[in-house]
């Protein structure tokens, strides 16, 4: 019996067959990798945070700049300081000026001291003079001068008062110029309301800066989010609220979020921003924040800038998490946002 050898042609066509269905799971198996359960949505972004602008609230020369870019402040940190030779000279002088006033107040309050007693005397000399004017022992004249008298007295008691009244409110004006200094050289010293990280120092010792003149820029870091966009049915699924993940390039974890803010206006994609679709396309943006609490633990970690995918969950009915994203950066919790 004679065996027949399948030919060249065959074996090619055959090895060609499974070369091709080999390739195409390989290639269906790749796609299925990046793809995510119904109900998740995806966008790049990069950590943005706030910056904050520390300026010279009045013009003046710079004295002191107490931080280098890149340094980590707190809250309430003297950062720079403007020379307040000037305002402490000219608070000198309206503190002379308030003690002048307030010399004079006394001499007032005396003065209505004595014009209160020259109208006692004058009214107990009215009162005898119209007892004796009753009996006739005096004359209608006499009593006529010692009511003038009396009713001068009186008029110049009221201008007295009015005096005195007048000088404390100058005073008043003087510790309110004297409190308008003080507060003055309390804004030279320039504090940073939030924590953060020096992104620029812009002026050095000595320079002079303009009212409102910028003198460091500092990184908010207690708000850190990523910004992604998204099409506009997928927007309309996302609520204020709702949980995500942000992964960075590179890391093997994922950091818990929650979208703080849908844009209610459609708007051409940044060109920063890299999307599947066409850059021309009007897509939503949508922040993740991360919380507050993460930030803190790994306040020296943040880095603004820093490239991502952000992931979110779509309602209702929102899956699970896939694994990748549930891991977590080591010591994190796994309910760090709920």
């Amino acid at each position: 019996m004679k065996i027949r050898r399948p030919s060249t042609t065959s074996v090619l066509i055959f090895v060609l067959i499974v070369a091709a269905g080999a390739g195409g799971a390989w290639y269906w198996w790749q796609s299925q990798q990046g793809k995510l359960p119904d109900g998740l949505v995806s966008g790049n972004g990069r950590i943005e945070s706030d910056e904050v602008d520390i300026s010279a609230k009045s013009a003046g020369r710079v004295r002191d700049v107490l931080v280098e870019e890149g340094d980590l402040v707190s809250a309430g940190q003297i950062l720079a300081r403007i020379d307040t030779t000037e305002l402490l000279a000219e608070r000198a002088k309206y503190v002379a000026d308030q003690t002048s006033e307030e010399a004079l107040l006394l001499e007032a309050k005396a003065t209505v001291t004595q014009r209160q007693a020259e109208l006692t005397l004058k009214e107990a000399n009215l009162r005898r003079a119209l007892t004796l004017a009753n009996t006739g022992a005096v004359s209608e004249q006499t009593r006529d001068q010692y009511q003038s008298e009396r009713d001068s007295a009186r008029a110049v008691l009221e201008a007295a008062e009015r005096n005195v009244t007048a000088r404390e409110r100058s005073i008043d004006a003087a510790k309110a110029v004297v409190d308008q200094t003080d507060a003055q050289i309390a804004d030279a010293a320039l504090a940073t309301p939030v924590r953060g990280r020096v992104l620029y120092r812009l002026a050095n010792p000595g320079e002079v800066v303009s009212a409102g003149g910028k003198v460091l820029t500092i990184v908010n870091l207690s708000e850190i989010y990523m910004e992604i966009y998204l099409t506009s049915e997928q927007a309309m699924r996302v609520p204020v609220g709702s949980q995500a993940r942000i992964q960075f390039d590179g890391a093997d974890f994922a950091v818990p979020a929650k979208v703080s803010f849908v844009s209610p206006e459609a708007q051409f994609t940044p060109k920063q921003i890299e999307t599947r679709s066409e850059r021309d396309k009007l897509m939503f943006r949508v922040k993740l924040r991360i919380p507050s609490s993460l930030v803190e633990d790994h306040i020296e970690q943040v880095k603004t800038g820093a490239r991502g995918t952000g992931y979110v969950r779509l309602e209702p009915n929102p899956p699970d998490w896939p694994d990748a994203l549930q891991k977590r950066f080591p010591g994190d919790p796994l309910d760090a946002v709920k």
